[in-house]
């Protein structure tokens, strides 16, 4: 048992997805879902502190690839969770790369929650990366190709920031260790650091790789990366740079951020993604608050988010396998033959807009709360107007325009079964924990003396809430308008790029014509004749005397050169002419 209390629970799923290379069919199904269950008894049972130590860099100290507390384990519970139930709804994937793929990428998101120490997380901060990647290529098309492309490259960049900033920290004398950095005594290698984790966490102006890919993923593909890229971003935020200030701004920016393109956007997964940004600035800022109350809230609130966006992702899923649809103005009347579909997407979306009885409102509530505890007006005004703005785009809008609206004449099947089974589990979870939150609240990092169901926090709610739903259907003429495309952020490196280009292709291309026409087609090029006739027409110099003498006419004289210029360029020399040189040698040497 005490080895076992050393093994990473990153282990078992990195070994779980070499095992299921070799299998198929139903016991391949069945051993994805057992993988993370397996996983999460193994992580429940670990015992708190420190555990594998390995020498990876002499002189700097022991890695630690097994941290255990309560903030890690949190994470870690919810990761193999999701996983789960993920691998459950993609039962019917018979891609055996994406379910590699998948494991690789859950089992290194769970070696960045779990490592002690800078170097560890780095490499399984890169290898989530490359996993990921091939999760978004399974899909196999051309857009899930460029945005994989675009993904891997935007990944690759804040994997270069996060490690010039571990090589600067550890010249600078600091510890490998992962721990919290102060920030009075921030360096530029700590920034760096911060910059590679908010590149993951879809911070402003890094943000458009989440709205581009995730999308572009399969079905099941999409239910997966929504619960880990930007969670472990968090994560880390939590755990390194908990009560920087700047992290608070950050974090509203991306709630009113990811509101306003959520509103614009017409595909429903990209609905979604743009969600997904929102949320995380919750917990961005509730990093940036730093307090005990705080870390707890946004933990809670990463756990509870999980849930409700794979359920809701699982829902458009679901859609887009049976109708392979996923733009709005497509899509409408879905209600009358996927019932359940609808039923278990409406409880994600309650859950997003934390409606009372519902895991949001348990857990989102807390960030606000730390917020009111710390006197941050603004930032707790931003977040209050946010929380009324999730209602309107995932709370109202994405269930109205797939499963209501205007019917379009779509009659698809049902979801398969296991689709419904992962649906309604996760649909099970956030009642669940709506009702009774406590049972979330006993593994958050610190005790949370907060009660959600008091009539301040119900009234406040719902007075956002029926607000939101009245500015909806207010202007739900305009909103109808949703068959628009919304330039990201990406605009800038996606022409930046083509210009960049297009502007070495003219440039540097036209310096290289130049230089060849002046240099090699020029200057390169009369050497080369001078080389080839320089020879011949010394020797005709010197032989026209010896010609003249032997009374050879102007006629003779010229055939000779003839001759002599293609012995030359045939690397041939009569015996005559050898013997005259060597005449001509001798009495040089003679002279001189």
């Amino acid at each position: 048992m005490e080895t076992l209390a050393n093994i990473p629970p990153s282990f078992l799923l990195f070994l779980g997805a070499i095992v299921t290379i070799f299998l198929k069919g139903t016991a391949r199904n069945v051993w994805l879902v057992a993988v993370p269950v397996l996983t999460f008894a193994h992580i429940a049972s670990l015992p708190m502190g420190n555990g594998l130590q390995v020498s990876f860099l002499p002189g700097f100290g022991d890695s630690e690839l097994l941290r255990v507390d309560k903030l890690s384990k949190a994470f870690g519970y919810i990761f193999t969770l999701n996983a789960a139930a993920a691998l459950l709804f993609a039962f019917y994937v018979k891609k055996v790369v994406q379910h590699t793929a998948a494991l690789i990428y859950i089992g290194s998101a769970l070696g960045v929650i779990f490592a002690g120490d800078l170097i560890t997380l780095y490499i399984n901060w890169e290898l989530m990366a490359v996993s990921s990647t091939f999760v978004i290529l399974a899909r196999d098309t051309a857009k899930a190709k460029g945005a994989a492309f675009r993904y891997v490259m935007v990944h690759i960049f804040g994997g270069l920031l996060l490690l010039a900033g571990i090589v600067m920290t550890i010249s600078n004398g600091g510890s490998i260790a992962f721990d919290s950095f102060d920030y009075a005594g921030a360096n530029l290698g700590t920034w760096l650091i911060l910059a590679g984790f908010l590149v993951n966490a879809a911070a402003p102006g890094v943000s458009a790789w989440l709205s581009d890919a995730y999308p572009e993923a399969s079905v099941t593909g999409g239910v997966i990366l929504s619960a880990y890229t930007t969670k472990t971003a968090v994560y880390v935020l939590l755990r390194g740079f908990h009560g920087w200030e700047p992290l608070i701004w950050i974090g509203c920016i991306m709630t009113v951020f990811g509101i306003i393109y959520a509103l614009l956007e017409n595909d429903m997964r990209r609905i979604l993604a743009y969600s997904i940004i929102n949320q995380v600035g919750f917990m961005v800022c509730a990093a940036g608050i730093g307090t005990d109350m705080a870390i707890s809230g946004a933990t809670a609130h990463a756990f509870c988010h999980i849930i409700y966006k794979s359920l809701l992702w699982m829902s458009a899923g679901a859609v887009l396998y049976r109708t392979g649809i996923s733009r709005c103005t497509h899509l409408g009347g879905l209600y009358k033959t996927m019932p359940l579909t609808l039923i278990f997407g409406t409880i994600g979306a309650l859950a997003i807009s934390a409606v009372p009885l519902t895991s949001g409102f348990t857990s989102k509530t807390i960030i606000i709360a730390a917020t009111e505890h710390e006197h941050l007006f603004w930032p707790w005004l931003v977040l209050e107007l946010a929380s009324a703005g999730v209602f309107l785009h995932a709370g109202i809008k994405f269930p109205y325009f797939v499963f209501f609206n205007q019917d379009r004449g779509l009659r698809p099947k049902e979801a398969p079964s296991t689709m419904l089974w992962a649906m309604g589990i996760l649909s099970f979870l956030c009642i669940y924990l709506g009702i009774r939150p406590q049972a979330l609240y006993d593994i958050l990092p610190y005790t949370v003396d907060y009660q959600a169901y008091t009539t301040s926090h119900l009234v406040t709610q719902m007075q956002l809430l029926m607000f939101s739903a009245l500015v909806f259907f207010l202007f739900l003429p305009m909103l109808k308008r949703t068959a628009t495309i919304s330039l990201d952020s990406d605009w800038f490196y996606r022409k930046g790029g083509q210009f960049f280009y297009a502007t070495c292709d003219k440039c540097l291309n036209g310096i290289n014509s130049i230089a060849h026409k002046s240099l090699i087609a020029g200057l390169t090029h009369s050497i080369c004749q001078f080389a080839k006739e320089s020879p011949t027409r010394l020797l005709a110099f010197l032989l026209t005397p010896i010609w003249e003498i032997s009374g050879n006419s102007p006629e003779q004289q010229k055939e000779l050169r003839e001759n002599l210029s293609q012995s030359v360029r045939n690397g041939v020399f009569p015996i005559g002419i050898t013997a005259f040189l060597s005449v001509i040698l001798l009495a040089a040497l003679f002279l001189f």
